[in-house]
């Protein structure tokens, strides 16, 4: 997926501006696509060069023009264009796994310190993520089409951080197990 994908995709809601689909990303595709303020106004002067998305100038008052973006029709057919096309499966690029993976070069106690770090960072992604499900998604039975996607997507992060904390789990109860066991050989 390319950042043009994602910004299309959130501008598909509404018309905004780069500092608001910025905001904008945080609370959505930012979760699972990361991009700076920087990324997002120069992917979307390419994509107004190209015409997936145009813009208006709006007025304020004391203030420079705001410039606000919408998907061209254009913009909406290359989207379903790059739907279409099957993805590859992502490859992970992790850095607490490599270090997993070399972990033994350590005192498992750094390691254990960082698993843990993480397991706190999931929980409180998760947490994020259940309360948008609670507070968006209380009846999923009834939901739009478009809501249904949405959902769809946050059941996916859901379970990616169950996954994640269920193997922080595991590698915190072996690691520190397996340091009991070194330091009290039997």
């Amino acid at each position: 997926m390319a950042l043009a994908h994602a910004i299309l995709a959130t501008l598909l809601d509404s018309s905004q501006s780069g500092y608001d689909l910025r905001k904008c990303f945080e609370g959505s595709v930012g979760f699972f696509w990361q991009a700076s303020f920087q990324q997002i106004y120069r992917e979307l002067g390419k994509l107004e060069e190209q015409g997936l998305v145009q813009s208006e100038a709006i007025a304020q008052q004391g203030r420079p023009d705001k410039k606000v973006f919408a998907v061209t029709a254009a913009g909406e057919a290359f989207l379903q264009a790059w739907i279409r096309t099957p993805c590859e499966m992502a490859p992970i690029r992790d850095d607490l796994l490599v270090k997993m993976f070399a972990g033994f070069l350590v005192p498992k106690v750094e390691m254990l310190a960082e698993l843990k770090e993480h397991r706190s960072l999931h929980q409180e992604r998760l947490a994020i993520y259940q309360q948008i499900q609670r507070n968006a998604y209380a009846n999923p039975e009834n939901l739009s089409e478009k809501e249904l996607f949405r959902y769809l997507t946050l059941c996916g992060g859901i379970q990616y951080e169950r996954g994640w904390l269920k193997w922080c789990e595991e590698a915190i109860s072996m690691l520190t197990k397996y340091s009991a066991s070194s330091v009290n050989p039997q």
